[in-house]
């Protein structure tokens, strides 16, 4: 049975809408404060490295280092996001820009390019890499853009 990969034009387009964000905001709005302390800039940091954890894992993994990783507990992004914030919120903000949408490129590349086998070997697995990267990146976009609406 084949897999559905509508998860690929789906990341395609909310990496056009990151990239065309990025493109049009000036280091002034980069540093705009957001919800709890952070900054958009930092949320974009934010972005770039849940997408490069995707293709760290897909990288190991296709290098032949195992079985897709564990899932992880839900709640462990709570203290994963609370220890990664002051990292993200000290990197240039126009860095924080450019590499989210790197990440994003990277982890479209890594994830379009998994196998039916890899991709129901995720799935069986609990979804320890989500394909669909376009979620995360929704989210996280919807926010930036309320807030700099709301300036």
């Amino acid at each position: 049975m084949a897999i559905d990969r509508s998860y690929v034009s789906e990341n395609r387009a909310q990496l056009e809408r990151l990239r065309a964000l990025v493109d049009k905001l000036s280091d002034h709005e980069l540093t705009g404060p957001m919800e709890a302390g952070w900054t958009v800039a930092g949320v974009l940091a934010h972005l770039a490295f849940w997408d490069q954890r995707i293709v760290t894992l897909v990288d190991r993994w296709a290098g032949g280092l195992g079985t897709p990783p564990p899932a992880y507990d839900q709640a462990a992004v709570d203290w994963i996001n609370d220890a990664g914030k002051p990292l993200c919120l000290a990197l240039p903000p126009r860095v924080a820009a450019r590499i989210a949408v790197d990440a994003a490129v990277a982890a479209d590349d890594r994830v379009a390019s998994l196998s039916e086998a890899q991709l129901a070997a995720i799935a069986a697995g609990g979804h320890p890499i989500n394909p669909l990267r376009a979620e995360h990146r929704r989210e996280h976009l919807d926010e930036v853009e309320q807030a700099l609406a709301r300036r």
